[in-house]
């Protein structure tokens, strides 16, 4: 039967013309092709989108506080960050290692506390001086040896390398780093002061800016095929001073309806031991006294407002390329700040003391699964480096990691955790297990706060009467902390006998 068909067709094709025959070939095969083409590209599509292991958006924003992170502030406008809040792991009482860049940087891309290294403050020079984090393998570094793509823009280290280390850590080289600029001129400077210091709506195009062209970089690395997993890591560099940003982040408020947030009070630091007091603005830079002082925040309140909105919408477009992208279901995104930050809170701008507004770091972890939870366990910046080796199952670095992995906190809210760590200094030490803050100087004074009474740490309750709560908590200080590798700190001379030196780092 099946032959008696093939011959009559047969015989029907041969009464054709040569040359529709052939055109009916042609069709036929054109056909076949197109078919098998389309499933090579869809299969091609599948091997990209579901990697054989979970590729990493790591990015990081600058002294970034919990405004929008802890609701902290209302008026402070960062959709992207709402939805992710949404999407992701929030990480309520995350704390860096140390309150300022560079060490905290260190200490989290490398898993090793400052106390083992000796990275206290900014301009320490780290990577080169410090034995231990010239052999420590980073992040990037475990990554590359584990067969990933790595990629990496913008603030990263903010440290010098040596020569060698940066072809160790990312295929993408040189790598564009950018810088704080643009800076407003003279006239933007507040009070004065300086151009890091300078509050600018800026006029120009958004390619002055390294982070929007730091994003771009990005959001084209991710719209690339790549046949390996990769390690993709942003730094942007705002909300860092200089508070320069385009004029429609700036159109978002009304400088004359900015209002301080809550925990300012004048007089907070009256209670604080001398050394603590020496980290509040010992130079006087922001002026001699509350009352010139007052002037000089509600002004960079407001500059403040706009590039936390301008940092908002350079992750937003980044979240939004991964999203469009055949990598959305097989990645893991980090979103975190390098250290906490002061908006007049302890008569303090900035960062570098041991309080809460130095020692929060925003951390939102979203992973493909799509769970979301607000978790309020006392974790660090350094459990990233451990939680990435486990859910991407790395091969770890030779070294011990000082941080803990987060999956198992994940999977069981319930887990206890214990207190977190963060100092600035020689035997500067604070202390956070979740209700009570203990800091303690090297000369032996103490603070003492209650953060279920006292969320702003008005009051330090560091008592007799509270010396068991305060022994318990002095058990997490390390008992050795190397000694300084130098760098520069706001710190008074007579503290530490060092260098008195504030800029933009």
């Amino acid at each position: 039967m099946l032959q008696t068909c093939i011959d009559v067709n047969w015989v029907s094709l041969r009464n054709h013309s040569c040359d529709k025959m052939q055109r009916i070939i042609d069709v036929i095969y054109f056909l076949l092709l197109a078919l098998f083409l389309l499933a090579c590209k869809s299969g091609e599509t599948e091997r990209v989108g579901e990697s054989r292991a979970p590729n990493v958006l790591f990015l990081t924003v600058d002294d970034m506080n919990g405004w929008n992170t802890r609701n902290e502030y209302p008026a402070v406008q960062m959709p992207h960050f709402d939805r992710l809040k949404v999407e992701a792991y929030n990480f309520t009482n995350a704390i860096c290692p140390a309150p300022v860049c560079v060490p905290s940087r260190a200490a989290f891309f490398s898993g090793i506390a400052p106390h083992k290294t000796g990275a206290y403050y900014n301009g320490c020079d780290p990577w080169r001086r410090s034995e231990l984090l010239r052999k420590a393998e980073t992040i990037p570094e475990c990554f590359k040896r584990n067969g990933y793509e790595t990629f990496g823009r913008g603030k990263i280290f903010h440290a010098k390398l040596e020569a060698w280390r940066e072809e160790a850590m990312f295929d993408n080289r040189p790598i564009y780093k950018g810088g704080f600029g643009p800076f407003g001129e003279e006239t933007d400077w507040v009070g004065g002061k300086g151009k890091f210091q300078s509050v600018t709506a800026w006029d120009g195009p958004d390619s002055d800016f390294p982070d929007v062209k730091n994003a771009d970089a990005t959001i084209q690395f991710l719209q690339q095929s790549h046949e390996k997993p990769f390690f993709c890591y942003l730094g942007l560099w705002r909300p860092h001073t200089p508070y320069t940003a385009p004029k429609r982040f700036f159109d978002l408020y009304e400088e004359q309806e900015v209002t301080y947030p809550k925990g300012w009070k004048e007089g907070d630091a009256d209670d604080i031991p001398p050394m603590g007091q020496d980290l509040i603005d010992s130079l006087h830079f922001f002026g001699v006294d509350m009352a010139e002082r007052r002037e000089t925040f509600k002004r960079m309140i407001y500059g403040y407002l706009a590039t936390m909105s301008f940092a908002d919408w350079s992750i937003g477009r980044v979240l939004e390329a991964l999203d469009k992208s055949p990598y959305a279901d097989n990645t893991i995104v980090i979103v975190a700040s390098d250290n906490g930050y002061h908006m007049g809170e302890k008569e303090k701008w900035q960062k570098g003391t041991l309080w809460e507004l130095s020692a929060y770091s925003p951390l939102l972890i979203r992973l493909p699964s799509g769970q979301a939870m607000e978790l309020s366990h006392t974790v660090s910046l350094m459990d990233i480096y451990p939680t990435l080796i486990e859910y991407c199952q790395l091969d770890g670095p030779e070294h011990e990691l000082d941080g803990k992995s987060l999956l198992s906190l994940l999977d069981d809210p319930t887990e206890k955790r214990q207190p977190s760590f963060m100092t600035f200094g020689e035997e500067y030490s604070s202390v956070y297990d979740g209700q009570y803050r203990y800091i303690r100087y090297p000369d032996g004074t103490e603070e003492l706060y209650d953060h279920q009474l006292d969320p702003h740490e008005w009051n330090n309750i560091a008592k007799d009467a509270n010396r068991a709560i305060m022994d318990r908590l002095a058990t997490s200080i390390p008992e050795k902390f190397q000694e300084i590798l130098g760098g520069r700190t706001e710190a008074a001379q007579k503290v530490r006998g060092l260098p008195n030196k504030v800029g933009g780092t």
